[in-house]
């Protein structure tokens, strides 16, 4: 089968940061299911691994958390999916990506793909809505019906996570949503998502707030440069709020929160597939719910920017772009 795969971690620059190859196909066992993967998206989560993550000596490493495609074998304790089911999913941190013609993946952690959007549309979705998700309902413990004026604010809104999270507020939940972004395209982006506020991250987010005149946000979620707002978050986060991060600061200094009692929440969507916890199912029951409030009409694919055929060239594109930190919602690559 085709993939694409590198051996040595490194520089996107680097002449084999990521190589078409041709590798052997697996076969599927046990919860596995074997899917022909028909379309992807990329994430920093790639860029990282790429750049940090080398392989066993000789070994490939395939990366690719964000796929759509289609069951072609199962294994004999797979009980939720058949052949021919379209499907997506994000995969586990711990096995191969996605970035390959075939794919296994642990039927706990698949949905059944949105009947509303074709493959490159749902590509688009699955890893930025688990970790929003996640993020909104398991770690901040979001309430569905909140006291009136509850605000949340979401750091780096435009983003991929940021631009799912907005709509999954704005339907599942009555918070008053800000939204961080400071170009002109992606501010207009977050409104059309359903952003009540929009707020330049480039300036004093507490003074914007304040000027405003809004309630102090009980939640923020920082999707991305969390340590250069940290003062400024521990500053306008209400006493007793919950603060949830999902980025790779290299210092954290939550001594900042005391004062106010707020609770410190991570996020990592690979947690449930990586330790194999008792509730990774719930997974698939998420993606399932996203799936019908897609099909509902109550949210629409974050796709921004596609790509194709899926090679090494294209997937050097869309890592570089990625790299820049001026993405808007997500790159999409389809077809091999």
């Amino acid at each position: 089968m085709k993939a694409v795969a590198y051996q040595h971690a490194g520089a996107i620059a680097s002449t084999d940061s990521l190589v078409s190859i041709e590798i052997e196909s697996p076969v599927a066992r046990g919860h596995d299911l074997l899917v022909r993967v028909q379309a992807i998206s990329v994430n920093p989560v790639d860029t990282k691994i790429r750049k940090n993550v080398s392989p066993e000596s000789g070994q490939w490493k395939i990366l690719g958390w964000d796929a759509v495609g289609i069951v072609e074998a199962v294994g004999e304790k797979v009980s939720h999916f058949k052949i021919g089911d379209e499907v997506w999913y994000a995969g586990a941190l711990n096995r191969q990506g996605s970035n390959s013609e075939l794919q296994l993946v642990d039927e706990r952690i698949v949905g059944h793909k949105p009947k509303s959007l074709n493959m490159i549309e749902a590509a688009a979705l699955p890893l930025t809505a688990i970790t929003a998700w996640e993020m909104l309902f398991d770690r901040l413990q979001v309430p569905h019906t909140a006291s009136k004026n509850t605000t949340i604010l979401v750091i780096g809104a435009a983003g991929g996570v940021g631009s799912i999270t907005i709509q999954l507020l704005k339907q599942l939940t009555n918070l008053t949503v800000i939204g961080t972004a400071s170009r002109t395209e992606t501010r207009s982006w977050i409104e059309q998502l359903g952003a009540d506020y929009v707020l330049d991250h480039h300036q004093s987010l507490a003074e914007q707030i304040k000027q405003l005149n809004l309630t102090a946000p009980k939640y923020v979620f920082s999707t991305t440069q969390t340590d250069q707002h940290l003062a400024d978050i521990a500053e306008l986060i209400a006493p007793q709020g919950h603060f949830g991060l999902i980025d790779d600061p290299e210092q954290l200094d939550i001594k900042l929160f005391k004062s106010k009692s707020v609770s410190v929440h991570w996020e990592f969507m690979f947690t449930r597939s990586m330790y194999q916890t008792e509730d990774v199912i719930k997974q698939s029951e998420l993606l399932n719910q996203v799936s019908q409030l897609v099909d509902d009409g109550r949210i629409k694919t974050t796709v921004s920017q596609v790509l194709s055929p899926i090679n090494a060239e294209n997937l050097i594109t869309a890592h570089q772009q990625i790299e820049s930190g001026s993405t808007k919602g997500k790159i999409v690559l389809h077809g091999f």
